[in-house]
C-alpha cells in the first residue's frame, strides 16, 4: 500500500477520486492500493519554553535558545493554559499508522515552503522512516494531478526547501518568544507581542503615520492659460513654476492678461511604447484587489485559495510573475477559453501571437504566475468572481500587443513665464483596450511649431496646498513589504528586489492580520492607522534592531539562499542566535522607557489596584485587572492632571487641540464608557432660534 498525504481534506478528496480510493474510513480514504489522508495545516509545532523545562517571562532565563527544538502536536488555548488539540492528536495517530503500514509515502501537501514543512515536521515527529516521494503540481485539475502522479519526484530533491522552511520557523520562534518576553518584562505589565516580520511591518505603518501627521501644509499658486487651436477648441497650458507667495503670481497673472498672446518655444513629438503588464503573483493580485475593490490581503488570499481548490486557477501562493516555455504553449488555448466567457467576448484577439513579456523560465520560482485553468467558473459569489475575472483579465492584458502612443509636449512663453501643455494620441491600443483605458487617455494637440504665436482665450490663477504622503493602505504596505520599505514604481526593479522583501507572498496577509489582532493598528476606510498601543510600542523599539526593515529583508534573502542550496542552514541559525541575543539585551534594557510613578488614583475598574504612570500609558498595578489608559488621543497627549480628572471623575474637562484621522481639529471631553474604554464626548452646540416674523 502507498499513502498519499494532502494538506487539506478537500484536496485529499480530489486525489482519492483520481486514484480510486473511494472507501471512506476515519481520517482517510482507501482503495486502489492507496490510502489518502490529510493534515489540517500544521499538525505539529515547536514546543513553547515550558516544553524545555524553562519558565517563561523570567529575566534570568532569557534569551531562551534550545540546542535542539522539540516538536509537539498543535495546541489550543484553554482557560488553564495550552493543551494538545484532541482532533489533531487523533489525526496524527491515524497518519502514523498509515505511514508505518505503507511501502511508500506520496507527499501532496501544497507545493511550497510551508507545505513542505507541514509534512516534514509531521514525518520527524512520528519518527517515520518510510521512503517518500513528492507530488509537485501547480493546479488541482484532474489533468495536472494525473500528470503529477505519473512524474513523481524524489523526496530529497526538496531537502533545501525544507531546511529553509525549518530555519524560518525556528528563527520566528527565537525572535518572537525572546523579544515578546524581554519587552514585556521591561514594561513590567501586560504582554507586548514582538515578531521578526510583524514589528518591522508595524514600524513602517507608524513611521508613515507620523510623517503624515507632522507634515506642514504649505500653500502655492499656479498660473494657467487657454489658447485657441484654430478650430474653435481651446488647449489648456499650466505654468512650469509654482509660487509660494501669492503676490508675484498675481503680478504675473495681470501681465499675462494684458499681453493676450503666447509664443511657442518648443514643440516635441515622439512615439511612446508601453509594455504589457506582467502576469499576477499573489502580492500584486492582493495589492490591486485592495486598491480597486477594497479587499483585504487576507480576503484576497482566501478567495484565491478557494478558486485553486475549485480547480479554477493555478497555485495562488506564488512569488513569480512569469511562466516557463512549456506553460506558454498552453496559453493560446486558455485565451480561447477566456474569450468565450461572457465578460471577455471580443476582448481577446485570437489571430494575434501572444506577447512573450511574461515568459521567462529563469524567473519562475517554486510556481509560475497565476493563470486560470480552463475549468468553467460556475456559481461563484460576487467576490470570488471579481478575483477570478481579475486573473483572466490580466492574462488577456499580459499576452496582448504593446500600447503605442504618439505624444506631444508644447512649451510656450507668455510675459516671461513658461507654460506647458501635453497630449497623446493612441496609435495602437494594445493591452490598454482590455479595460477600455485608452479611451480616457487621448488629448489631441494641434501641430504647432516653434515660433508660432497663440491667441489667448483665458487666463487663471489657482491656489493649491502641498500634501503629505498618504497613510499606508494594505496595497501600499504590501508594496513596502515586498521591497523592504524602498519606494520603487518600476516593475522590473521591484522584481529584482523580491529576495530582499520582508515576509513572503504566502505570509504577508497573515502578518498584517496579526497586527490587527494584537491591537496595534486598525482600518479607517482603506487607510491603516496605528492605535495608541501600536504607537507606544513603536516609540520604544523604533531605533532598535527588531524594527529594522532592511535587516529583516536580509534575513529573507538568506532564507532564499538556503532554499537554493547556496547557504548552510547552520550558518543562518548561528546568525539568528546572535541577533536574538542582541535584541533581547536591547529590549530588556529599555525598562527606563517604562519607568513608572504612582498617580495617587485608585483604579476605577477594579477599585483595588493603583493607577501607575508610565511613559505612554497609565495602567492599573493589579495584575488581574491591568486596566490601560493610553495618553495619546487623536494626536494629543493627555497631561497628568487631565488623566487624574478622567480617573477620579470618569471624564476630563472640555479639551482643545485634538486632530481627527482626516487632519481636522476638534474639541472634546475624554470619558470612560461602560467597559472602561476611553471615548470622546462632544459638547452640544448652542443653537440660536431665529424669529420667523409670523404672528400666532
Amino acid at each position: 500500500m502507498k499513502t498519499i498525504i494532502a494538506e487539506k481534506p478537500s484536496v485529499a478528496r480530489e486525489i482519492a477520486r483520481i486514484v480510486g480510493a473511494t472507501k471512506r474510513e476515519e481520517g482517510y480514504f482507501e482503495g486502489g492500493g492507496f490510502a489518502v489522508t490529510w493534515a489540517f495545516g500544521h499538525l505539529v509545532q515547536l514546543a513553547m519554553p515550558d516544553g524545555y523545562g524553562i519558565r517563561g517571562f523570567v529575566r534570568d532565563n532569557l534569551p531562551i535558545i534550545p540546542e535542539t527544538f522539540t516538536l509537539i502536536p498543535r495546541q489550543e488555548k484553554t482557560e488553564k493554559g495550552y493543551k494538545p488539540d484532541s482532533g489533531v492528536v487523533s489525526q496524527i495517530k491515524i497518519i502514523a499508522r498509515l505511514f508505518k503500514e505503507s511501502e511508500q509515502i506520496i507527499v501532496a501537501t501544497d507545493a511550497g515552503r510551508e507545505g513542505e514543512l507541514i509534512f516534514r515536521y509531521l514525518y520527524h515527529y512520528i519518527g517515520c522512516t518510510t521512503p517518500f516521494v513528492r507530488l509537485w503540481i501547480s493546479s488541482l485539475t484532474d489533468k495536472a494531478i494525473r500528470e503529477g502522479l505519473r512524474n513523481l519526484e524524489a523526496g530529497d530533491k526538496y531537502d533545501n526547501l525544507y531546511l529553509a522552511a525549518k530555519a524560518r520557523s525556528e528563527s520566528d520562534w527565537l525572535v518572537g518568544i525572546n523579544g515578546t518576553q524581554a519587552l514585556s518584562i521591561a514594561a513590567g505589565h501586560g504582554t507586548y507581542s514582538i515578531g521578526r516580520v510583524q514589528t518591522p511591518t508595524l514600524a513602517m505603518v507608524c513611521a508613515r503615520y507620523w510623517e503624515n501627521r507632522r507634515f506642514t501644509v504649505e500653500p502655492f499658486w499656479q498660473l494657467h492659460i487657454a489658447a485657441d487651436d484654430g478650430n474653435g477648441e481651446v488647449v489648456k497650458f499650466s505654468s512650469s513654476e509654482k509660487w509660494k507667495e501669492k503676490e508675484p503670481a498675481t503680478e504675473l497673472y495681470n501681465k499675462i492678461k494684458e499681453t493676450g498672446t503666447a509664443t511657442v518655444t518648443k514643440a516635441e513629438r515622439k512615439e511612446k511604447t508601453e509594455d504589457t503588464p506582467l502576469l499576477y503573483d499573489l502580492t500584486t493580485l492582493q495589492k490591486e484587489a485592495n486598491a480597486k475593490h477594497g479587499f483585504t490581503a487576507e480576503q484576497t488570499l482566501e478567495i484565491a485559495q478557494k478558486l485553486y481548490e475549485k480547480k479554477l486557477i493555478t497555485y495562488p501562493r506564488t512569488g513569480s510573475r512569469y511562466i516557463p516555455e512549456d506553460v506558454f504553449v498552453e496559453i493560446p488555448k486558455l485565451l480561447d477559453f477566456i474569450g468565450n466567457l461572457p465578460e471577455w467576448k471580443e476582448k481577446v484577439n485570437l489571430k494575434a501571437v501572444p506577447t512573450r513579456r511574461s515568459v521567462d523560465g529563469g524567473k519562475v520560482t517554486d510556481h509560475h504566475a497565476l493563470l486560470v485553468t480552463g475549468e468553467k467558473p460556475l456559481f461563484l459569489s460576487k467576490e470570488d468572481s471579481i478575483v477570478y475575472q481579475m486573473i483572466a483579465g490580466r492574462m488577456i492584458e499580459a499576452f496582448s500587443e504593446k500600447c503605442v502612443k504618439d505624444t506631444a509636449t508644447v512649451t510656450a512663453e507668455c510675459a516671461g513665464a513658461e507654460f506647458v501643455a501635453k497630449g497623446s494620441i493612441i496609435k495602437q491600443a494594445g493591452w490598454r483596450a482590455v479595460y477600455g483605458e485608452e479611451e480616457k487617455e487621448e488629448t489631441i494637440l494641434p501641430g504647432w511649431q516653434e515660433g508660432d504665436t497663440l491667441a489667448l482665450k483665458a487666463a487663471s490663477i489657482t491656489e493649491g496646498k502641498t500634501k503629505p504622503k498618504p497613510l499606508h493602505t494594505e496595497a501600499t504596505l504590501l508594496s513596502a513589504m515586498e521591497t523592504a520599505g524602498k519606494e520603487i514604481e518600476d516593475d522590473a526593479l521591484r522584481q529584482a528586489l523580491k529576495d530582499c522583501g520582508i515576509g513572503t507572498p504566502a505570509t504577508r496577509a497573515a502578518i498584517i492580520e496579526t497586527l490587527f489582532k494584537r491591537g496595534y493598528m486598525e482600518r479607517c476606510k482603506k487607510s491603516l492607522v496605528p492605535t495608541e498601543k501600536g504607537l507606544a510600542l513603536y516609540s520604544v523599539v523604533k531605533t532598535m534592531h527588531i524594527a529594522d526593515v532592511a535587516m529583516t529583508g536580509e534575513w529573507e534573502k538568506e532564507l532564499a539562499r538556503i532554499e537554493r542550496g547556496e547557504l548552510p542552514a547552520d550558518t543562518f541559525r548561528k546568525e539568528i542566535e546572535a541577533y536574538t541575543k542582541e535584541i533581547t539585551s536591547e529590549l530588556l534594557s529599555c525598562d527606563k522607557l517604562f519607568a513608572r510613578r504612582d498617580s495617587g488614583c485608585k483604579c476605577p475598574k477594579c477599585g483595588t489596584g493603583s493607577m501607575q504612570f508610565y511613559g505612554k500609558v497609565v495602567r492599573c498595578d493589579n495584575a488581574e485587572c491591568g486596566l490601560p489608559v493610553f495618553r495619546l488621543k487623536a494626536n494629543r497627549i493627555l497631561t497628568d492632571e487631565e488623566i487624574k480628572d478622567l480617573l477620579t471623575d470618569g471624564h476630563t474637562k472640555l479639551l482643545k487641540g485634538f486632530k481627527s484621522k482626516q487632519g481636522k481639529s476638534f474639541d472634546a471631553v475624554v470619558a470612560f464608557d461602560g467597559d472602561y474604554n476611553t471615548t470622546f464626548v462632544f459638547p452640544e452646540r448652542k443653537t440660536t432660534k431665529k424669529f420667523s416674523g409670523r404672528k400666532k
